[in-house]
Parts: C-alpha cells; structure tokens; sequence
C-alpha cells in the first residue's frame, strides 16, 4: 500500500540549478528531461520494449534506457510530469522510481575509484614496458648494453613506483604512527628495498636488477585493491541512486502562502500544509483539514487511521486522501525519526565490531613478514661473512615471495565475483562484511508490509457482488485517490466492468466518495460512514439502496515469497514472521506461508528485542524489513536485508538491498554466502601451502626478487580464478 503513496513528488529531472528554480517558484523550464531508475530492466529486449512503448506516450521527444545502471532518461515536452512516465511504464510491466539528479553528482568515492584504475593502468603500462626491456637482458646483453637497459628501466620504475605505490606507503604510515602493523606495511617495505637495492645493482654494473619485479608487484597489488573497490561501487552508486528518491522538501504555510522549504528549516510552532500522498514531514498535530493516514511504515498496520483536527501525527506517515493542515511539534533532533536514529546508531555499535576474514588473517600475518625477512639478512649476512649484496638479495626475495598479495587478493576476489552474481540476481551488497556474516546465519525474521507482501492491496470478494453493484463501485472508486479504492478500480477493470452514470460526484476527505445514482444517494468509504458494521478485515463500504455492502482486501503476496521461505526452510533455517500489523493478519499470512513462528502487534522496540533474546541465545539472525519500525531490529540483527521500495531509513540500516520485487533472491545469497564462505577459506589454504612450499626456497637463497615476483604473480592469479568458479 504505502509503495504507491510514497512516490516522490514530481520534480524536473535535470541540472540542479534549473530544478531549484523551478522549486523556488520561477519561470517553468521549457521542457521536461526525465531521470528515473527501473530496476526490472534486465536484457536488450527490455530496452527494445521500453524505448518504442515510451516513444507512444504523447509529448515524448526522445528516450534513453541506460541498461547497466538500469537508469532511463526522457526529453519530453513542458506539461509531462514523472507520474505520467511512471504509469506508462507500469501499463508496459516494468516498475520506476522518479530520481533526483542533484544527488547523483560525482562522490568522493567514485573519485577514489578513479585514482585506483589511473594507478593501476600507469603500472601496468609501466611494467610492459620494462618487460620489453628486460627480454633484452635475459637475452644476453652484456656490460654497457645491460646497464644502459637497467638505467632507462629505472628511469620509469622510479616515479611509477613513487606514483602508483602512493596507496600503500600512505596507509602504511599512517598505520605505522598509530603504532599498529598492517599488510601495507611489509608491502610498502617490499616496493621500497627492491627498488633501492636494483638502483643498486644498476650503479654498479650489476647483472641483474629488478624493476619489472617492482613494477609487476604494484601492479598485482592494486588490482586487488581495484577489486574490492568494485565489490562495493555497484553498492556505492544504487545506495545513492535509492536515496534520490526522497526529496527531503516540506511546505510551510505563511500567512496563507504556502512556501516550499527544507525540512530542516522547519521549527516548532509552524504550520506546514501535507497534500494526499505526502509523507509527514515532522512530528505534529492536525489544526485542518481531514484525512486518513497510513501508518503501516511505523506500526506495520495496513488500516489506515482517520485524522481530523487533534490528531496527533508522526514524521514518516502517509497522508492518503485530503489535504492536512499539521503545526510541528518536534522537527530535527526531537522528532521521532531522529529518535529512531539514535536507537539504530545505538544497535549498530555492536555489529561494528565484526572484522573481516581478511583482517583478522592480516592483523595475525603482516607482523611476521618484515621480521622473517630481517632475520634472513641477518642470517646470511654471518654466514656470507658480511656480503651486503647477497644478504639483501635473499632478504628482498623472501619479502616478495611472502608478500600478502594473494591474502588481499583472496577476500576481494570471492566478494566481487559472489556481489556481481547477486546484483544480476536483483541483490545488492552494500557493506564488505556481509557475505561473511550471511553464511554464519540460521534464524531468518520476517516483517510482513512491504516485506512478504507488496503493500498493495488485492479485492478478494468481487465474485459476490452484483454486475450493478461493481458499476457504482467503480464509477465511484475511480473518483478517489485512496489505496483501496485505486485497488477497487484496477481489479473492476479488468473484469471489464463499466461505471455507472453518477451525478454530482464528490469527495469528503477521511470518510470517502458520495455521489448520485438514478436519484439515489449513494456512497463508498468508511464503514461508519455508509452505516455498515466494520469487519475485522480490510473493506470499503457501499451504501446503496438503503443496503451496505463489503468490498474485503487481502495483501498481495511479494513475488518470490512462497519460495523464499520454503528455500530457507530446506536450508534448515528457523522462519520467524515479526509484524506490527493486528493478530488476525499476520497469523493468516503465517498460515499462508507455511510459517509456525510469529508474533503480531510489535512497535520498533518489540521487535529489536525479539531479535536480541534470539542472539543471546546464541542465534545469529537475519532480519529483512522494509519500514521504520523496521530500523532498529534491521540494525541489531548480525545481517540485514531491506527492499529498494522501503524507506531510506531501513535502506540505510541494512547490509544489502533487493532491487526488483522479487524476494526470492534471498534464499539465493543465503546459499551463495555458504559457498563464497569455502572460497574464501581455499584460497586462504592456497596462500598458505604457497607460502610452506616457497618461503624456504627463498630463505635458502634459491630465488631472485625477480623469481619471487613471477611466482606470488602465479599464486594471485590462482586465487583470482578460483573465486571465479563462483561465476
């Protein structure tokens, strides 16, 4: 339900100063450029579909669909609004979301991913280069023809090395004054004795230098780090690209002028103006106006609540059919998504303290690298009887050889390959540790709005109304905006029913449509409105004829959610369902789903705590769920999945995020999660039997810098191709 009400107000999708004209009230741009995300296109036919069915839509120029960010621009003529897009494309199969374009300008991050791939092409350019010059070498060149090859190779090594190396050596100084080792530390002290002892190989006429050994070093070194980039920049750029659906913008009534302003500027005392569809924009109350709210995003309860003058309302409730007059009585810090804040930043501390494979092999690892290579210098410069070459040789090639390369390699590699195969899946992983702490869970909790169902809801009694009946219904459904009765509508249609003929037509905001037929009053809403008695189920009421008749609504399943939870169930996984919604709903849900475990009636806190009692008892749970009540439990729980129609809030809260409507991808990463899991412990054993089998040979002095370099290349390709097994 509260998906279609939380669409964002329709703004022009284009640069940010226009847009901003635009809101501020002057001159309308002279026409219409369209930016909206569609996350169901997936394949070439999709662009074929998308691109000719919008080309239908009158005042369209020019369409683009940009199918790796599944992002589709429009150029259309001034008067063609978002929602006018977003329902041709809902007639065409395919769900949008409206974005804005301000918030998806170039971030920090993405520039950081640009220094990496710069980085890494000078280094790979660099290192082909010294290759051609070192075939000479290996040739045969000899004396002066040797040195002149070394001298131009270092001539690129050099600032290659002081430029592409610049990652390592910061991260490793600053680790280094925090008084703390890490794998960049043996890295960067790798990089800098190899060079400074093939500068001194070159100086003195040397037979052999290693600059190709350098070079092919920092080379491999951030292509993993490129890798690990990009297991998250998909994540990066879908978590910017969602949050560019909330258009944080209230409207503040001014003397009777309405002014649209940030929330933020909003304080206590003014009177700012929610028009049906709106999300509040603060905690207050109701001083105009009547309505009905949606509160479902708080408390999960999918009836909506009439509000009149004194209603108290929170930030995050929908307003759904007529327009509220609401003086604000906390904004900012004080409202209750703030408080919500505090709590999730509170549950978030805990998980927080989860590292990585990758780190904990590292913190354990880095130390002994610099430590084994001095004792072999120290080692060999007695037993050589002090020759400064020979000893820094052996040194240098043991640092190499046990270079952490393949270890960095190891995680980053499974991560990439396992995220990519999930976002094709409709699964996004936003933070690194996730899949890690995925394959440790097995207990598995459900909200249910928005969750397990849609939030739409779906008319389950049509069969046993009257042809005329379901007429007046719909000529009368058409006229209102309210969820149910925009469900009413659809579902009459397409039984090809055809309104009836009604006369003043009319609607009384928080109660319903009324009108006349043949003469006759007749209305639909409320049920002590129209004179019936309520259900204990969802219903719009139809008087007519001095008669009341129900129209009940059930809550449309999510595809994918009968699979998902009988896949978790065949995994050996516990299925709870945690939902705010009233007894007799969720227990029908449960029932539906073949779920034994539920709780009904839970506030935000309720369902934290359930979550705690389970990992106290030494569960580790997986919570997925779409609303602000959903936050803090999605913060608490050892992992946490939300969908791309929930609220920023519960987006910002989660590890990962399903990008289509389809939940059945969970089931899938759960699975995915166990086999990355064995990938990642393979190539941790492969680093380690390598380094059993290649460590002694360069203690022993049986391996160059150069040899070195070859054969960790050779063990970080092999842990490369083994997590691309999971592909």
């Amino acid at each position: 339900m509260h998906s279609a009400s939380l669409r964002p107000s329709a703004c022009p999708a284009c640069d940010a100063a226009p847009a901003a004209e635009a809101l501020a009230g002057k001159a309308p741009l002279p026409d219409a450029r369209l930016l909206l995300s569609v996350p169901d296109a997936h394949c070439a036919a999709c662009i074929g579909t998308i691109e000719r069915g919008m080309a239908q839509l009158e005042g369209v120029r020019s369409v683009r669909l940009n199918l790796t960010l599944k992002r589709l621009s429009v150029d259309a003529m001034a008067g063609v609004e978002a929602a006018d897009v977003i329902a041709h494309l809902d007639r065409l199969g395919y769900e949008a979301h409206e974005l804005d374009p301000g918030t998806l300008s170039m971030t920090e991050t993405e520039k950081q991913g640009r220094e990496l791939l710069m980085r890494l092409g000078v280094s790979g350019f660099a290192m082909m280069n010294i290759m051609l010059l070192s075939v000479a070498v290996w040739a045969g060149a000899e004396g002066a023809t040797r040195d002149m090859f070394h001298l131009i190779s270092a001539l690129i090594a050099v600032p290659t090395v002081a430029f592409a190396g610049q990652p390592f050596f910061r991260n490793a100084w600053k680790a280094l004054r925090a008084g703390r080792m890490d794998m960049d530390a043996p890295i960067s002290v790798a990089l800098i004795l190899t060079l400074f002892i093939s500068i001194y190989e070159t100086l003195q006429s040397g037979q052999h230098a290693y600059f190709e050994a350098v070079v092919m070093l920092i080379f491999f070194l951030l292509a993993g780090r490129y890798l690990d980039f990009r297991a998250r920049a998909v994540a990066r750029s879908a978590a910017q690209e969602l949050s560019a659906l909330e258009v944080p913008r209230a409207i503040r009534l001014v003397d009777g002028v309405e002014k649209p302003v940030p929330v933020a500027e909003l304080a206590v005392g003014d009177v700012v103006v929610v028009r049906p569809g709106g999300r509040m924009p603060v905690d207050g109350e109701v001083v105009g106006g009547n309505s009905e709210i949606d509160r479902s995003l708080l408390t999960g309860e999918t009836l909506p609540v009439f509000a009149a003058q004194g209603t108290i309302v929170s930030a995050g409730e929908v307003n759904l059919t007529g327009p509220l007059q609401i003086r604000v009585t906390a904004a900012g810090k004080d409202s209750s998504l703030h408080r919500m804040a505090d709590l999730v930043a509170n549950a978030e501390s805990a998980r927080t303290r989860y590292t990585t494979a990758a780190e904990r092999a590292a913190s354990a690892y880095a130390p002994t690298i610099p430590i084994l290579s001095f004792g072999a210098f120290l080692v060999w410069m007695y037993l050589s009887g002090g020759d400064l070459r020979l000893s820094m040789n052996i040194a240098v090639a043991s640092l190499i050889i046990t270079c952490p390369c393949a270890l960095g390699l190891a995680v980053p590699a499974v991560v990439t390959s396992a995220s990519g195969k999930l976002f094709r899946k409709g699964l996004l992983i936003k933070d690194g540790t996730a899949l890690e702490r995925l394959a440790e869970v097995d207990t598995v909790v459900f909200d249910k709005t928005g969750t397990l169902t849609m939030g739409t809801p779906v008319p389950t009694n049509l069969d046993q109304h009257s042809p005329e009946i379901c007429a007046v219904a719909l000529a009368l459904a058409d006229a209102s905006s309210h969820p149910l009765a925009q469900a009413l509508a659809r579902a009459l249609r397409e039984r090809d029913v055809q309104p009836a003929q009604l006369d003043k037509l009319s609607e009384q905001p928080g109660y319903g449509m009324e009108a006349q037929w043949r003469g006759q009053p007749v209305r639909l809403g409320r049920a002590d409105w129209v004179g019936a008695e309520a259900r204990g189920t969802t219903a719009a009421y139809l008087a007519l004829d001095g008669v009341t008749h129900a129209f009940t609504f059930s809550d449309q399943l999510r595809p994918g959610a009968a699979d998902v939870v009988s896949a978790l169930q065949a995994q050996g996984k516990a299925v709870w369902l945690i939902s705010g919604d009233v007894p007799g709903a969720v227990q029908d849900m449960a029932q539906r789903l073949n779920i034994a475990d539920w709780h009904a009636g839970a506030l935000p806190q309720d369902k934290a705590d359930k979550i705690n009692d389970l990992q106290a008892a030494g569960h580790k749970v997986l919570m997925v769920g779409d609303g602000l009540n959903d936050t803090v439990a999605l913060s608490a729980a050892h992992v946490s999945i939300s969908p791309a129609s929930a609220l920023d809030a519960a987006r910002a809260a989660s590890d990962m995020v399903l990008l289509g409507r389809d939940i059945s991808p969970v089931a899938d990463a759960v699975r995915m999660s166990k086999t990355a899991m064995q990938r990642i412990r393979e190539n941790f054993w492969q680093s380690g039997i390598y380094n059993i089998i290649f460590v002694p040979i360069a203690l022993f002095g049986y391996a160059t810098p150069l040899w070195a370099a070859a054969i960790m290349s050779v063990s970080s390709i092999s842990v490369t191709l083994n997590a691309l097994r999971l592909k």
